[in-house]
């Protein structure tokens, strides 16, 4: 049976009814008549509960309770981060702050340039500090600078703190011996954005449907999707007494827009693996070698013959977007592991529909639909992922 909610008129009317049938008589019609007074006053109490009731009901399950900080009797909850701890997750991964190296060109070659040295950039208006006092004895000389604030006043952590090489990043202040400007010569470590509501949510489902094992494959998943960035975590059996950890990255945190992981994440990924939060090597079987490797993503064409239908322009900007998020969600499928249904297999028959969906609905027609690899130019019917392998669309070409 559905659960309405009335609103706070009809329970309104229902305490009238109610009250006329126990009177025996019916009720002045008066708005300050004093039965519709207080019909109007229990009518608001009750529509609180109503509401307050369904909201506890919702926090009952982990895809639908929020993370929103809540009170109640005085005790503030986070509902889903509750259910995060509960299973073992923890709370959400925090953003990483951007570490690089700075060319510095010395003016004077004496002294030092002092750790917690500001210096920003106008790129990104991050704020960012000298991690170690460095020597002012050569012409140009390296310094590792840390993002630690940004405009939004947020502690510089997540992407925003990323630059290209070759970017200026300039002393706040002037500083003896050397020159204002200094360059962006290479990256330590690549910010990457705090774990999103969503991404959180979708990790705690995980956690309940596939609980720790002492090294079973769900467990090398979680351990490597701990890593901030890391989105995706595809392990195999490999060689003997080791296993295969395909990642996938985040395209902001990666600088990959197919989210291929940078060096430092795919190490990253291996040392969630290897230790815990403690830095205690409580995670993998001890006989268990880790390669952690990055997905490869294959793009695919698809052409569309005899494309009939008004409003063409909107019809085929729907399409490629359809499309576009087809191949986006396909994934390797892992026996034991993924969740029903399926996404490793690319068919001819699922593109053809999701294009069908787009025509039919704007009342036009279209002949057929052809599907080939980008690298290979080999059309085909039906194409099966292999491991840590992902798909992308390339192109949608359209045949008269």
């Amino acid at each position: 049976m559905a659960l309405n909610v009335p609103t706070t008129e009809e329970i309104k009317d229902l305490i009238i009814s109610q009250m006329e049938l126990a009177l025996n008589q019916a009720i002045p019609l008066l708005p300050k008549a004093f039965q519709r007074v207080l019909a109007k006053a229990l009518s608001g109490v009750i529509i609180i509960l109503y509401k307050y009731a369904s909201f506890i009901f919702l926090q009952i399950f982990v895809t639908s309770a929020t993370f929103t900080a809540t009170t109640i009797n005085g005790r503030i909850l986070q509902p889903l981060l509750e259910w995060g701890r509960l299973i073992g997750v923890g709370d959400p991964t925090s953003a990483t702050n951007a570490e690089l190296i700075v060319d510095v060109t010395v003016e004077n070659q004496t002294g030092f340039l002092q750790a917690g040295t500001q210096l920003t950039s106008n790129a990104n208006q991050v704020l960012y500090s000298v991690t170690t006092d460095v020597a002012l004895d050569a012409a140009t000389i390296q310094a590792n600078v840390l993002a630690v604030n940004d405009a939004d006043n947020t502690g510089g952590g997540g992407v925003i703190g990323n630059l290209d090489l070759g970017s200026v990043i300039s002393f706040v202040s002037p500083v003896d011996n050397v020159a204002r400007d200094t360059v962006v010569d290479s990256t330590v470590t690549t910010g990457a954005d705090g774990e999103s509501v969503d991404a959180y949510r979708q990790r705690v489902i995980d956690r309940f449907q596939k609980k720790p094992q002492g090294g079973a494959l769900a467990d090398y998943e979680a351990w490597a999707e701990e890593v901030p960035g890391i989105i995706n975590a595809y392990p195999y059996t490999g060689d003997a007494g080791e296993v295969d950890v395909y990642s996938e990255a985040t395209p902001e945190s990666s600088g990959s827009a197919d989210g291929i992981p940078t060096a430092p994440q795919l190490q990253a990924v291996k040392d969630s693996i290897e230790l815990d939060e403690n830095g205690k090597a409580t995670r993998r079987p001890v006989l268990a070698f880790v390669n952690s490797l990055p997905i490869t993503r294959t793009s695919f064409d698809v052409d569309i013959t005899g494309l009939v239908v008004d409003n063409e322009a909107q019809v085929k900007q729907d399409i490629d977007a359809g499309l576009t998020s087809y191949f986006l969600e396909r994934e390797p499928f892992i026996v034991g592991l993924s969740v029903s249904p399926r996404t490793d297999k690319i068919t001819v028959n699922n593109i053809s529909a999701i294009v069908d969906d787009f025509v039919s609905a704007a009342n036009g027609t279209f002949t057929s639909v052809a599907v080939e690899v980008t690298s290979s130019g080999s059309p085909f019917t039906e194409y099966q992922l292999g491991e840590g392998e992902k798909a992308k669309l390339n192109v949608v070409v359209y045949t008269p």
